[in-house]
């Protein structure tokens, strides 16, 4: 298990753990992030699980990714879909803020 900072959309910062091995998204999700759609349940097709990755790697997008973070008007340099990262040991302390809705 790891330990992950999450800050919701009003910027409450919420610590929550996390299973390796699963999506930031379901991680999220599990939490109880209703903020989070996930619409399309993590097949990358909806952007509905867009986040702010605070710190870590931003490297790693899939061009069906990137296009769809292209959509948002409130791409950033540290956007990502939530579905897209699975998280590891190195994971461990990463702050992510959900972004704005659509």
């Amino acid at each position: 298990m790891i330990t992950l900072n999450i800050v919701d959309r009003q910027g409450v910062s919420t610590p929550i753990s996390a299973n390796t091995g699963v999506s930031l998204m379901e991680a999220i999700r599990d939490n109880g992030f209703d903020q989070l759609l996930a619409l399309c349940g993590g097949c990358c097709s909806c952007a509905t699980c867009h986040v702010y990755v605070e710190n870590g790697d931003q490297s790693g997008f899939s061009e069906d990714e990137d296009d769809l973070l292209d959509s948002s008007s409130h791409r950033q340099a540290n956007s990502r879909l939530s579905c897209q990262i699975t998280l590891t040991d190195g994971h461990e302390g990463l702050t992510v803020k959900i972004a704005p809705e659509e």
